[in-house]
């Protein structure tokens, strides 16, 4: 047998040692390699010597290969020879078994070794480290230490990795102590490892000093440091030294560049980042993945997403990262169309597989296109892999189907979801909010907390979005108490939540005190504030708002001028109006929008300015919206234009045939003419096209229950209550001054009818409802969901001063505070 052969071979060799060794290695690494567990059968033959440094190469050999079959066998084999290895060979054998995934045998070798050295402890307690044993890698490092066995570079670079990797590192000042008693802290090896451990700490100027004490600094040395600014955002002490390092003619490596580029993007110095890109050109690093796609990052941060396809297509792609990294970016930037495509090459050019974290990013373009089938084809893709199983997967899937409106769907996977975590609370929750489901959030947020799921800003900021849809006070002053508990108030997303949930609740004060109360505003903040106030009819301070904005450096945008043009419209301000909205156009360079034109309109429309209403409209660039003639038609029904406001309402229909709106406004203008045979064509054809007019609802919030009211509701369990609070209010009323304005009811009827069925109105009944029910001197608010009335306004006018209290109405397009008889509105509404 071929064995045999090699012990007969082996003992008649005479020539020297060297020589001797290389040939039993070639002929042992030939043969020994392809008999395997065949070694068994034979019996050893005696030798006169036993070369352990032979055997040692070969089972380096089965190391490097991740061969423990091999390996065992070797060692099988080793054993019946008599065991004769030297230490060095069984500190080989030891960490071959602890590298491929055998450590229990390691462990018993270890216990087995009567001698045994440093190396011998460090390659176990790699063991223990790399199996997350780290208790016993400890005990190890205790025994090492009391056994006295040298405390090389070794050891301590190992029990540093050690301490980071179980969070422990208060403990690494007590092992630096140690270091420099032995003094290796200037030994470029270990000073590394002790600036990675301080720089987990965030300990960066111990780190700076382990830095500086070292002898001879190699280029790991420099990245370390450079490395440990960045990460604990010391982004321009990073680029200092990397300058430093350059004035030393030390040669970066792939990872300095990758923490180079990652300082310029933290600190936006995008033309310095693309000084590191010329460095890299020319040591020709541009071909590292980790490099490459750390200059995609920094093109696409700076917003120069075509440098950053030229980057990519520069870069090796043969993996996963560089395609999911590009693919991620262009729908996180709104290139969705692009992001697609690139996914589609991907699939076609190459044999990549996309990921959990590829296929995220591509149904995060879905849902922005709002592509429901090109989602479902992902889905069914991610099913054929097994990906849908992953969290991270399954919460993008539960997003795109919320934002496609297919809710049901997206509840359907997350009920079936094994591994819920918060992101999958709030995708449901952003999802209910977003399609009008305010309350199912609500629900969903009591079970998160019965489910003891941490809620995040983003909960929070959703569920305040939420109570403002719903005009819902109690629930959202409970969240903004649940956000100062945790802190999260603090938040940009919650803090401007919060504003919006205070303005359309009607607590402009109490929006204006979190506004305060923020330490910095970003665009959103001022914008939101602008809004409150221009949706609550203080053109004046809305204004003031915008120009303390004008004074930062802060600069506005589109919905900025939206809000402050809605605020010139909603208090007149004619000469404002015009030169904002030219300021928009010279100053800032924003193209005017639907928004900003309708704005005009209705500024103009409202003030009997319809020629130049009429004007605007025709120099809108695009074809106008309906926003844009819904607003004329107002405008005409306001001012009794009867030829102008059909015109516009033959606008309205032929782009919308079913807006309800239009044929409302149009009978309107002809009742109040008087055109009675007009009004009747008109409901006709809402007949004929089964448009039906919304009714008129009112709602009142009354201990945490809110009351619904329609026009002549008397289904409410306390009507009788409600009707003697109305009649007392119509007396009194009228004792104080009040006239009922009859012409605002649009039916060919008396008007003594006229007059009785103006106070059956919804808001009213609300109203008086909200008299009886609610304490004493508390501010009542009415959520209304048309226009409301003149006579109503002026009626509401009137109770304020007579029950002194301060009366909130919201409708349709604005807030209205009734107090002591006066209308924040001024009656221009």
């Amino acid at each position: 047998m071929i064995i045999q052969k090699c012990y007969r071979t082996w003992q008649q060799w005479t020539y020297s040692a060297g020589h001797r060794s290389h040939c039993i290695f070639s002929f042992l690494h030939s043969h020994f390699s392809s008999l395997g567990p065949k070694v068994y059968h034979h019996q050893p033959v005696n030798t006169r010597e036993f070369d352990s440094h032979v055997y040692a190469r070969i089972i380096q050999h089965c190391t490097r290969n991740n061969d423990p079959t091999k390996g065992k066998a070797l060692h099988c084999h080793i054993f019946k020879m008599g065991n004769c290895l030297d230490l060095f060979a069984r500190n080989i054998l030891l960490n071959m078994y602890s590298k491929t995934g055998l450590f229990s045998d390691a462990i018993n070798l270890f216990d087995e070794m009567s001698d045994r050295n440093t190396v011998s402890f460090v390659t176990v307690i790699q063991g223990y480290l790399n199996s997350q044993e780290f208790e016993k890698a400890v005990e190890l490092f205790f025994s090492l230490h009391k056994e006295g066995h040298e405390l090389n570079t070794f050891v301590f670079t190992t029990v540093l990795k050690l301490l980071v990797t179980m969070d422990c590192v208060g403990s690494v000042n007590c092992i630096h102590a140690c270091i420099h008693k032995v003094g290796h802290d200037s030994d470029p090896f270990v000073a590394t490892a002790l600036i990675d451990a301080y720089s987990v700490c965030g300990s960066v100027g111990v780190a700076k000093t382990v830095f500086d004490g070292i002898s001879e600094k190699d280029m790991v040395c420099w990245t370390g440091m450079v490395s440990c600014y960045v990460d604990n955002d010391c982004l321009e002490e990073s680029l200092d030294l990397f300058r430093q390092m350059r004035l030393e003619n030390m040669q970066p490596n792939n990872f300095t560049f990758a923490s180079v580029i990652k300082a310029c993007i933290g600190l936006n110095a995008i033309s310095v980042g693309k000084s590191v890109h010329a460095c890299v050109l020319k040591t020709c690093y541009e071909m590292d993945r980790y490099v490459g796609v750390s200059l995609l990052d920094l093109y696409t941060k700076s917003r120069d997403i075509d440098d950053a396809r030229k980057v990519f297509e520069e870069i090796p792609k043969d993996d996963v990262v560089p395609w999911s990294f590009m693919i991620a970016r262009y729908s996180q930037s709104n290139c969705c169309d692009e992001a697609l495509d690139l996914f589609l090459q991907m699939r076609r050019e190459t044999f990549v597989s996309p990921n959990q974290f590829t296929l995220a990013s591509v149904l995060q373009a879905c849902a922005t296109l709002g592509s429901l089938e090109l989602g479902t084809q992902i889905h069914c893709q991610m099913v054929k892999v097994n990906l849908d199983l992953n969290v991270f997967a399954s919460n993008a899937l539960m997003d795109m189907y919320a934002k496609c409106g297919k809710m049901e769907a997206s509840m359907s996977l997350f009920l079936e979801s094994r591994n819920r975590n918060e992101v999958s609370w709030n995708t449901m929750i952003v999802g209910c909010v977003q399609l009008g489901d305010a309350e199912k959030a609500f629900l969903l947020f009591l079970n998160m907390c019965e489910e003891n799921v941490h809620a995040t800003e983003v909960t929070y900021s959703s569920l305040l979005r939420g109570a403002a849809c719903l005009a819902a006070l109690e629930a959202g002053i409970q969240i903004h108490a649940t956000t100062i508990k945790t802190i999260y108030d603090r938040d940009y997303a919650v803090s401007n939540a919060l504003i919006d949930m205070y303005a359309k609740c009607g607590r402009i004060n109490d929006a204006c005190s979190v506004f305060d109360a923020m330490t910095e505003h970003d665009v959103v903040s001022w914008n939101s504030m602008v809004s409150a106030y221009s949706m609550h009819g203080l053109g004046a301070d809305a204004l003031k708002t915008f120009e303390d904005m004008r004074k930062t450096t802060i600069a506005p945008n589109q919905l900025t001028f939206v809000s402050v043009l809605s605020a010139c419209s909603n208090t007149g301000s004619l000469e404002q109006g015009e030169f904002y909205f030219t300021s928009m156009q010279e100053d800032y360079g924003i193209e005017p929008c639907m928004e900003h034109y309708t704005c005009m309109v209705s500024l103009f429309g409202r003030l009997g300015h319809l020629e130049k209403a009429v004007k605007m409209i025709e120099g809108v660039p695009r074809e106008p919206s309906v926003m844009i003639w819904r607003a004329l038609l107002g405008a005409c029904v306001a001012h009794n234009n009867t030829e102008l406001g059909r015109f516009a309402a033959e606008h309205v229909l032929e782009m919308d045939p079913q807006d309800e709106s239009s044929y409302v406004l149009l009978s309107n203008i002809y009742a109040n003419t008087k055109r009675w045979d007009d009004v009747a064509i008109v409901r006709k054809s809402m007949k004929r096209k089964r448009v039906k007019k919304e009714p008129g609802l009112s709602w009142v919030e009354n201990q945490g229950m809110v009351h619904y009211f329609a026009v002549g509701d008397d289904s409410h369990p306390e009507i009788k209550l409600i009707r003697g609070m109305l009649e007392w209010l119509n007396r009194k009323s009228k004792i104080a001054g009040y006239v009922s304005n009859t012409d605002v009811i649009l039916l060919d009827v008396e008007e003594d009818e006229k007059a009785r069925m103006l106070w059956l109105h919804s808001e009213r009944i609300a109203l008086a409802f909200a008299l009886v029910r609610m304490p004493p001197g508390s501010p009542i608010r009415i959520i209304k969901n048309l226009r409301i009335c003149a006579d109503c306004h002026m009626a509401i006018k009137f109770v304020s001063k007579l029950v002194q209290r301060e009366i909130v109405v919201r409708d349709i397009n604005r807030f209205h505070h009734f107090r002591d008889g006066v209308c924040s509105c001024n009656d221009y509404w």
